[in-house]
């Protein structure tokens, strides 16, 4: 039997949600995925539950505080004890390709400085390869946006400026993003660097060693957690 979307994502908002004890530090991610355990947390908060959260994006920062859970900002943050995020690919490695919400750069931000890092995804997020799934997102700086983007075809890379109502699609950061097709990502660690080397670059949707979890659920409501192997 196929769940519905909802049903799903209720699902496993509540079984990631069990990784924010009392008195916790956490980041929270941002997307529909993430958004239903902020919801999970709302509702836990509601009847008890006391931690405060870091957002990744505006977003999630007011739904967080709509319901009640009290938000640190960054800046006054050395140490989450774990930060929850969705990702649009995941490999078997637990590397994992982020920022079709545009939210990548504040994500990335609040993930490194997570203890314990991890993802909630639908099952289909799951690839054999970074890059056979969707465009990797490339936040560029507004200035010169162009040269910047013409800059990441040497890299293989072949971009497009995300557009929202006609117009640039602006991040929480003030930065336009370009998303980028790739093909399968034979070395995604060497292309993380490439890209962040070029000028006019912010960031990139390659989430590289950083995931210490996935969580992720299939059409039928069945649950699975992979471990990144110890390190």
């Amino acid at each position: 039997m196929t769940l519905p979307d909802a049903e799903r994502m209720l699902r496993l908002a509540r079984r990631a949600a069990d990784e924010i004890q009392p008195g916790m530090l956490a980041g929270l991610g941002s997307g529909t995925t993430a958004e239903a355990l902020v919801a999970e947390l709302g509702r836990r908060v509601a009847v008890g539950l006391r931690f405060t959260g870091v957002a990744t994006s505006i977003r999630t920062r007011t739904l967080a505080e709509s319901l009640g859970i009290p938000i640190m900002p960054l800046d006054e943050v050395e140490t989450l004890d774990v930060c929850i995020d969705g990702a649009d690919e995941i490999a078997p490695d637990l590397n994992v390709v982020k920022g079709r919400g545009g939210a990548l750069l504040y994500e990335k931000l609040v993930a490194v400085r997570a203890r314990r890092y991890v993802i909630i995804a639908a099952a289909e997020k799951l690839v054999a390869q970074l890059g056979t799934r969707m465009p990797l997102p490339v936040e560029v700086i507004p200035y010169g946006w162009a040269r910047s983007a013409q800059a990441l075809e040497p890299l293989g890379l072949k971009p497009t400026l995300r557009a929202a109502a006609g117009q640039p699609f602006v991040t929480d950061g003030g930065h336009y993003i370009v998303d980028c097709a790739t093909g399968p990502i034979a070395e995604p660690a060497q292309l993380a660097q490439d890209i962040k080397a070029l000028t006019g670059i912010v960031d990139h949707g390659l989430f590289i060693g950083l995931a210490d979890a996935a969580m992720t659920i299939d059409d039928a409501g069945e649950l699975a957690v992979q471990e990144r192997a110890a390190r």
